[in-house]
Order: structure tokens, then C-alpha cells, then sequence
């Protein structure tokens, strides 16, 4: 019959035992070698001076503003301009503005049928167009979200005023940022013709051949008359044989 050692769990250790270390994460290495790597003294204080003296040698790229003037890329988020006739006052930026900084005003009026027999028309007249930039992140979703094109990006920034309350800007204002809107990007001349121009141009083809047709064929109700030839040449009849009681 074996016996079994003693079972230790639940045994108290005894005082008098010595521990036994555990091997760490250095456990293997030479002796008098630490697991980290160190540093030479004064080596962050090198790389530091380092790009120090390699920013010191390169060419200043400082431009002195506000004698010279930056140059902006063409889609720069400068201020927001506004063209009066494309708006329909449909209230689309200002209930899409996340900010609530748009405000309009508006009236309605009646006017009159273009045709005799023709209905009355009613139509939004804007009063007030006004854009409160103290309140603006610059987003722009009232600019995508205009569906007839009234609003605009310019890249002018020098706006900044000591009251705040004059960085409200009413229509008038709005409408001589205009001024400063560049024009639009050229197109890649490789890129292919917009769907929109292409039905405008097949339309515009269709109407001039429609023309020219119309043109080429005589007015109706008229006779067609032939166009004139030549007399035809009647031929000559043979003479009658005389007779001997003619003579």
C-alpha cells in the first residue's frame, strides 16, 4: 500500500521556509543585464537640437499678411453670398441650418394671368434675407441644399468687426459678396459632356433639322408649279407628191 505526501492546501506556510523567487521576464539573460534597453543620457535633449538646427537652415515659407495677400484655393469657406433673383424663399436654409443663424421675411402677392381667361398667380416676394456669422460654423448645407442656386461660397474672410452684432449681414450685404465669387473650375476636357447639357444640345439639334425641313418643302395650299423645259421640236411632215393636172 503507497502512501500520499500530505496534501498542503489549506496548510498555513511555515515561517521559517525560504522563498523561492520565480522566474521573470529577464529570467536567461546575462548576468548584470536588465531587460530594458537604456538610454544615453541627454539623447532626447540631441534629437531636440536636431531638428532645431535643420528647421533653422530651411527658408522661411512666412507671408506677411495683410501686405501680402494669401492665396486661397478656389472652394475656400470664406463667407456666404447671396443672389437675390434665384431665390424662391422656399425656407429650405433656414430650416436645414443647424445653427438657426438664417433669417427671412416674406410676402405674398397676387399677380396677373399672362393669358386672357388665365387664373391669378401668387408668388413669394423675399423682404428679408440676413445671416447672423457670430452663430455660422461654416458648414455649408444651406449653400447644397438650395435647389435653385442662390446662395454662394467666397473666399473673402476679412469681415471681423468689434460689434457683434454687426456680423448680421442683411441682402444687401449678402449680395455684394457676390462680386467676390470666382468663377467656377474649368472642365476636364476629357471628362464626359453633363447628362443635362446633352438632352439641351439633342433637343436644339431636333428643332433646327425640323426647321430646315420645314424650309426645304413649299408652303402648303400652294401649287406646285414644273420647273420649265425646253419646246420639244416637232418633226417635219413629208410634202404631198404634186400631180400633172396641178401644174
Amino acid at each position: 500500500m503507497t502512501s500520499r505526501p500530505p496534501s498542503t492546501a489549506g496548510a498555513h506556510p511555515d515561517p521559517g521556509a525560504v522563498p523561492v523567487p520565480s522566474p521573470g521576464p529577464g529570467a536567461g539573460a546575462a548576468p548584470g543585464s536588465s531587460g530594458k534597453r537604456r538610454s544615453l543620457p541627454g539623447a532626447g535633449l540631441a534629437k531636440g537640437l536636431a531638428v532645431t538646427l535643420r528647421t533653422m537652415t530651411r527658408r522661411s515659407v512666412t507671408e506677411h499678411y495683410p501686405d501680402t495677400q494669401p492665396e486661397l484655393p478656389p472652394r475656400s469657406r470664406g463667407v456666404i453670398a447671396l443672389f437675390e433673383e434665384n431665390c424662391t424663399v422656399c425656407m429650405l436654409c433656414a430650416r436645414e441650418c443647424p445653427d438657426w443663424c438664417i433669417y427671412i421675411d416674406s410676402h405674398k402677392e397676387t399677380a396677373p394671368p399672362t393669358a386672357p381667361g388665365g387664373r391669378e398667380r401668387s408668388r413669394n416676394v423675399l423682404d428679408r434675407f440676413a445671416i447672423d456669422f457670430s452663430l455660422c460654423m461654416y458648414c455649408g448645407i444651406c449653400i447644397e441644399v438650395c435647389p435653385f442656386d442662390a446662395l454662394f461660397w467666397s473666399p473673402e474672410f476679412e469681415y471681423a468687426e468689434t460689434d457683434i452684432h454687426e456680423l448680421t449681414h442683411e441682402r444687401d450685404r449678402l449680395r455684394a459678396w457676390m462680386w467676390t465669387v470666382p468663377e467656377p473650375p474649368a472642365l476636364d476636357p476629357a471628362a464626359e459632356e453633363p447628362k443635362e447639357i446633352a438632352a439641351a444640345r439633342k433637343t436644339a439639334d431636333k428643332l433646327a433639322a425640323a426647321e430646315r425641313a420645314a424650309a426645304e418643302q413649299p408652303a402648303a395650299g400652294q401649287p406646285v408649279r414644273p420647273e420649265p423645259s425646253e419646246p420639244a421640236v416637232r418633226p417635219e411632215r413629208p410634202g404631198r407628191p404634186e400631180r400633172e393636172g396641178d401644174a
